[in-house]
């Protein structure tokens, strides 16, 4: 655990375990939700292959856990934690623009 909080740059235990709950939180929410995505998109198990099936509902997932990773983050009050952290991982997939652009909107407001 040390190595952790040492890694995310985190004190307290209790700091930590917030944010592990955020993460577990969120990851159930995102698999909850994409289910219902795919229904109202027309794309199922019956009516898919499942090796379309899946690729399509975790492609639905990880946007939306993205997302619900700040939100959910900000509602424990970890947003400057979980904001740093996707930004990030936007930057090591080569989506800095998107975080750039988000920053730039929240400084002017």
């Amino acid at each position: 655990m040390n190595k952790l909080k040492q890694r995310w740059n985190i004190t307290s235990n209790w700091q930590l375990t917030i944010i592990l709950i955020v993460f577990a939180i969120t990851g159930s929410t995102a698999a909850y939700l994409s289910k219902p995505v795919t229904s109202l998109l027309g794309i199922t198990k019956e009516n898919l292959s499942l090796w379309l099936y899946w690729p399509f509902r975790l492609l639905i997932i990880f946007p939306a856990y993205q997302v619900l990773l700040v939100v959910i983050g900000a509602i424990f009050g970890q947003f400057e934690f979980f904001w740093n952290f996707e930004k990030k991982m936007l930057d090591r997939m080569k989506l800095g623009f998107i975080s750039n652009y988000v920053d730039s909107k929240l400084k002017r407001e």
